[in-house]
């Protein structure tokens, strides 16, 4: 059956202070997080107006998408506005039969891919949702990338090089290809500027402290570097989420001038018009000939502690 619509599925933000709270709890039902921890989380919301930037940038995406696919495009998201039920019960209405879905992740992991799949089949659509597998080595990614680094290195020359992605839970990440395909990821971007093995960070880790979380930690390695100037790229991002803001932007800033560290943060892929056409010619690949699904054991969530 052919596809007749593309779905963009994507965590969703907060778009004022009055959806901070309510979207916090969504993304932590369920789980036995301390009322003070979201809290605390929700004023790094608050410092930037209460709006997380998500949205803002899915819709940049999807007008950038609409312009280079043949498919219409629709947008649902995990925890807030548009939900993906929502967006569902529209397409249905629109006679849609059969989607192809876009995940704004492109590592895999059970929060960036699996959970996706989930999502869907918890949706209530009565129509087949295709998940496209992670696109962690599409050329478009990587040469948008490349040219995100090669930006930075200008206002930065000579700076040492450090790749940061969101960290997980250890139990989680050793049902998934996350660790390698980040670094295989940053191995391209630094083998097509020269820049040898690359560096390697994680950040915005949440979880109780008794519970492993791959590191190190984005600020520890600040705090070990002997470099003078520093870039960090926010690899594991497709946009600048709020982790990216507070805790690259704000915090990581922070402890680089603490230690006397020039410091740049490289942008994302954003709507790079290179990583647009390497995702539309995905996408139209796939609608010409299909594609296989990821493995149906892979990227379990992390295991809990009695």
């Amino acid at each position: 059956m052919a596809y007749d619509a593309l779905l963009l599925i994507s965590f969703g933000g907060p778009e004022g202070p009055d959806d901070v709270l309510p979207f916090l709890e969504n993304v932590l039902r369920g789980r036995n997080v301390p009322r003070e921890r979201m809290l605390e989380v929700a004023e790094h919301y608050y410092h930037f107006g209460g709006k997380s930037p998500i949205n803002d940038q899915c819709r940049e995406l999807i007008e950038a998408l609409t312009e280079e696919v043949s498919l219409p495009v629709y947008w649902g998201n995990r925890n807030w506005h548009p939900m993906l039920s929502d967006t569902v019960k529209k397409m249905k209405d629109d006679g849609v039969t059969h989607a192809l879905a876009l995940a704004t992740s492109a590592f895999g992991s059970y929060s960036g891919c699996r959970q996706y799949r989930e999502d869907i089949a918890a949706s209530g659509a009565d129509f087949p949702v295709e998940k496209l597998p992670p696109y962690w080595n599409n050329s478009g990614f990587i040469e948008a990338m490349t040219e995100r680094v090669v930006d930075a290195l200008a206002k930065l020359p000579g700076a040492e090089v450090v790749y940061t992605a969101h960290s997980i839970p250890v139990s989680m990440a050793a049902t998934a290809p996350y660790e390698n395909q980040l670094r295989e990821a940053a191995g391209k971007v630094n083998a097509a500027l020269g820049l040898g093995a690359p560096n390697f960070a994680y950040q915005s880790r949440s979880g109780p402290p008794s519970q492993p979380w791959l590191d190190p930690d984005i600020g520890d390695y600040i705090r070990a570097t002997s470099a003078k100037k520093l870039i960090v790229v926010p690899l594991g991002f497709l946009s600048d989420h709020m982790e990216v803001m507070y805790d690259l932007d704000l915090e990581a800033a922070e402890i680089a001038k603490e230690h006397g560290i020039e410091f740049v943060r490289a942008g994302t892929a954003g709507t790079h018009p290179l990583f647009v056409k390497g995702l539309a010619a995905l996408i139209e690949n796939v609608v010409a000939n299909g594609f296989t699904s990821c493995r149906a054991d892979c990227c379990q969530p992390a295991s809990r502690r009695p």
